[in-house]
């Protein structure tokens, strides 16, 4: 009886010596996502602080030596479309984030081994690309590493990396025009073609100048199948622009009485730009 008690003690002990404590991550891990064009973007990286540390130019980051950029696991770039990032093609996938900070600039890679545990086995014929910034100096310290997005635009936006006293960054580029356009060419001979497609089609010709005809053919179905003061405005606007007036002045002013109705001040200015158009 003894020897079970003792056997049945010391597993309880072993178990005890080798359980898990849980507390807070030194370098929480965190997840930024960004829409450029139509390619979901997303940076996965660690957040360690300072603390009253040195860290550019020290043991901790030394100039001119590969740094995991971050703590932990590599940051890893993550998108699902093709992209462009200095100048060059990104296809849609996985990339770890490694880089050489200097005074001056950084050398940004961007790595197909997107696993890997900081620096120590990185090597040189897993780049997939790599390409050089320019460091801009902080006015005021940055405690804890960041990555994360800025200057955004509907088809660009530019990934910065700011610690220290230190900030780079980067553009990330993807245009959308000819998916875009492959898929109006697509749903628009569709059999069962539905009147948001021909909006969404007439809309984005117009906004590109491109064969304004078709434009007008599809936002002519659409207004005969939904007369709304949008869908007038829509036609109305392209009309406007490839000189029908007579039709887009008529689209103006119903468009007009409908919108006042509603109460709906963007469409009136709207409507109202349209008729000026045409004076």
């Amino acid at each position: 009886m003894k020897n079970i008690l003792f056997i049945v003690f010391a597993i309880c002990m072993t178990i005890g010596v080798h359980a898990q404590i849980s507390t807070p991550a030194a370098s929480p891990a965190s997840t930024v996502t960004h829409e450029v064009g139509l390619a979901k973007v997303t940076i996965e990286y660690s957040r360690p602080s300072l603390k009253g540390r040195k860290m550019f130019g020290s043991d901790y980051i030394p100039t001119g030596k590969v740094w995991r950029t971050g703590a932990n696991k590599v940051p890893n770039l993550i998108v699902s479309h093709e992209v462009m990032i200095a100048g060059k093609k990104v296809p849609a996938g996985t990339y770890g984030i490694l880089s050489i900070p200097t005074e001056k600039q950084w050398t940004i890679i961007l790595s197909k081994n997107a696993g890997q545990w900081g620096a120590y086995a990185y090597t040189e014929s897993e780049d997939f690309l790599r390409f050089t910034v320019p460091v801009k100096k902080l006015k005021e310290k940055e405690e804890h590493f960041t990555m994360g997005f800025t200057k955004f635009k509907e088809t660009s936006a530019n990934v910065f990396i700011s610690w220290e006293n230190q900030m780079v960054m980067f553009e990330i580029s993807q245009n959308p025009h000819e998916t875009i356009m492959a898929e109006i060419a697509t749903k628009t001979k569709a059999a069962d073609v539905s009147m948001d497609t021909y909006f969404g089609a007439a809309e984005y010709y117009f906004a590109n100048n491109h064969e304004l005809n078709k434009a007008y053919e599809w936002a002519d179905k659409v207004v005969n199948a939904d007369k709304q003061y949008w869908t007038y405005f829509l036609r109305g606007k392209i009309a406007a622009k490839i000189g029908k007036c007579d039709v887009a002045k008529s689209d103006a002013m119903a468009g007009l009485e409908m919108a006042k109705k509603a109460s709906d001040g963007a469409y009136v200015k709207n409507l109202e730009g349209v008729l000026a158009s045409c004076k």
